[in-house]
Parts: C-alpha cells; structure tokens; sequence
C-alpha cells in the first residue's frame, strides 16, 4: 500500500486538492443558499413562501446524480457547458442548501418569537432583526445536524467522480483501473477523506460545547 500511495501520490493529492475545493465552494454557497430559502420559508407572504418551501422539497427528494446530470449532459446541449468539476460542484451546492434549509428553518423556529418581537419594538428592521438576533442563536441551536450536513457534503462530493471531476474518487479509479490493485487504492481513498472529515466533526463537537456553555 506504501509503494502504491508513493508511485500516485501526485494523482491522489491532485484528486485531494479538487475535493477540498469542490467542498468549501459547495459549503460556502450552501449554507449562504440554504439560509436564505428557510428565511423565506418563514415570510408572510404566501407566493415566496410557497416559492422557497418548492425549492427545498424539490430538490431533497431527488437523488443528487440527476442533479449533476443536468448540469453535465442536459444544460450542454442548450449552449450551456460545465464541465465535471462546475456541474458536480454546483449540483452538490444545489442539493446541500435544500437540506441545510430545513435544518436552519427548525433552528429559527426554536428561537422565541419574543426575540424578534424585540428586535423591531427596538427600531431594527426585520432583516436587521434576523441577521443579528435570530440567526446567531438559530445556528448556536442547529450546531450538530449542520456539522453532520457538512460532513455529507464531503462525502458526497466523490459524485464530481461519475462526471470526470478531477475529484480525489476519479483519481482513485484512475489508479485502481492502471493497476488492478483496487483494494489498497480504496483504502488509501477512504484515508483521504478522513483527513477531511475527522477534523471537521471534532471542530463542530468543539463549537457546541463552546456556545453550548455560553448559552
């Protein structure tokens, strides 16, 4: 396994440097996406509602594939090309946000309306109110299913795989097809992605622990 990982160590850290950036990319537009559509969800008015509430079951109650497929086979053929790593980093962005939605929403949910209710009587606007009351306590309370949505967010981009997306999965096929040692190059993969997620799931326990007791 040490002589497989030496002789492609410059595929799998190539395929590891795409999915880190598919991920924060993914990451950074997801959470931005997800926490608007679950404000929106909350507004009063019925057609954004309704709008917003569309978006998020639409897009978690379809597999992610389709998704990247649109985006890699269909949108081409109108004039519009991705390639592997734009349409899997944009259809996981897509996918996330819809689950990070209801995940933010529920978090809002929980704070007490009273919050809000001060928030305006003491000359904020609701959007002010939001960005600097609601939200700050709504992520302290949605902690741990965001770090478990981000972590799949991970482990979901090896989809960027199946469309040629440079990723650290594509460059492991690529190994293990050159090769036939396909159990090693799995395992190293897999190796690959703990580095990733361990320490994310250990920074998300931390900041739980960390607001949990200022709360």
């Amino acid at each position: 396994m040490i002589e497989l990982f030496q002789t492609n160590a410059n595929l799998f850290f190539e395929g590891f440097k795409y999915t880190i950036l598919s991920s924060l990319l993914a990451l950074f537009f997801s959470l931005i996406i997800g926490t608007l559509m679950a404000i929106l969800q909350l507004s009063e008015n019925k057609f954004v509602k309704n709008l917003a509430k569309a978006y998020v079951e639409f897009f978690r109650n379809i597999p992610l594939l389709i998704i990247v497929m649109f985006f890699y086979v269909v949108l081409p053929l109108y004039g519009m090309p991705f390639d592997g790593f734009q349409a899997g980093t944009i259809g996981l962005t897509i996918y996330t946000s819809a689950f990070i939605a209801e995940t933010v929403r529920s978090g809002i949910q929980t704070v007490p309306k009273g919050q809000m209710e001060a928030g305006l009587s003491s000359g904020f606007t609701y959007a002010e109110t939001m960005r600097y009351i609601v939200l700050p306590q709504a992520f302290k309370i949605v902690i741990p299913p965001l770090g478990g949505q981000f972590i799949n967010l991970i482990k979901n981009s090896s989809i960027l795989a199946m469309v040629a997306g440079m990723d650290l999965m594509y460059q492991g096929d690529l190994v293990a097809n050159a090769t036939f040692i396909t159990f090693d190059t799995y395992i190293i993969v897999g190796l690959f992605y703990l580095v990733l997620t361990l320490p994310l799931s250990y920074l998300m326990a931390n900041l739980e622990k960390r607001w949990a007791v200022r709360g």
